[in-house]
């Protein structure tokens, strides 16, 4: 106790005291000489002939660095007008070779020319059909990763993946569709459905989910063909083991857009002899049509 009340009566040191009480004496921190007072005078001077220059620089650079602001600017309105003329450009040419594509098929189609640019996906395609909603899994974890089919832990591995797509669609095609498209996204021969980390690419395109697959064929005999069979099972197998979600109904009339690409291929003839490797260069490098 008799420490409390020794900090308590003696809150400020003596040394300090003292201290304060000699700078009392001397007439206060003022300095009493003539040079002193001086250099006093001089720091307080410099002082603030550095505080002027500094505004007078600072007033002196606003309109350079607003002017630099303003030609950043307008130099970034250019890139992107240029940008956006670029991609004009590119839709103008990608629409001019979908159309000579489509002329190029017509014209050695001959008289299967629409079922030729049906299967390959070069024209739109309307008529009855079905719509498949498959979706992931609610609270399902857009960033696990992993095999959620290895997993033990089901909480957040309810994600639809590239694999269960193929799926789908490979048993739509068995049911009997006649022209597929997922997310706007048509489907032909060539299409390729792939994981890139947590994305489904459907032709190098990003999807989100919910998927939503179009179909074309007759809506309720091919919603029961796919039901019934092993790739309809599979889905709902998904539903009922990881929460997936999914949704079919037959539809009257379904759109399809045509592919946005499309990689015309012809068959060439055999000629007498090739294919036999008898020499270099005779090899059969036929291609199929598509």
């Amino acid at each position: 106790m008799s420490l409390l009340t020794n900090v308590i009566d003696h809150a400020l040191d003596e040394g300090y005291a003292e201290a304060s009480a000699r700078r009392a004496a001397e007439g206060g921190r003022m300095p009493t000489t003539l040079r002193a007072r001086l250099g006093l005078a001089a720091g307080l001077a410099l002082a603030a002939v550095v505080v002027t220059l500094g505004a007078a620089e600072a007033r002196f650079s606003a309109p350079v660095v607003a002017k630099e602001r303003e030609e950043l600017i307008d130099r970034i309105h250019e890139e992107t007008s240029a940008v956006d003329g670029l991609e004009k450009d590119i839709e103008k040419l990608r629409t001019e070779v979908g159309e000579r594509q489509r002329a190029a098929l017509q014209e050695h189609g001959g008289d299967q020319s629409g079922l030729v640019a049906l299967l390959s996906g070069a024209t739109e395609v309307e008529g009855p059909g079905l719509k498949l909603v498959v979706d992931d899994a609610k609270g399902a974890d857009p960033g696990s990763g992993g095999d959620p089919r290895a997993s033990s832990d089901f909480s957040d591995t309810g994600r639809v993946q590239d694999r269960d797509m193929q799926r789908i669609v490979n048993g739509l095609w068995q049911s009997g569709a006649e022209a597929v498209a997922i997310n706007g996204q048509r489907l032909t021969a060539l299409s390729a459905i792939r994981a890139a980390g947590d994305a489904i690419l459907v032709d190098n395109k990003p999807l989100v989910p919910p998927y939503t697959v179009l179909a074309v064929g007759d809506g309720q005999r091919l919603s029961t063909r796919f039901q019934d069979s092993a790739d309809g099972r599979y889905l709902h197998a998904l539903e009922e083991n990881f929460g997936i979600r999914s949704s079919i109904s037959a539809q009257s009339q379904v759109r399809l857009p045509a592919a946005a690409s499309l990689i015309v291929r012809t068959a060439q003839p055999r000629t007498a002899g090739a294919g036999t490797g008898d020499e270099p260069g005779t090899a059969d490098t036929g291609k199929g049509t598509s």
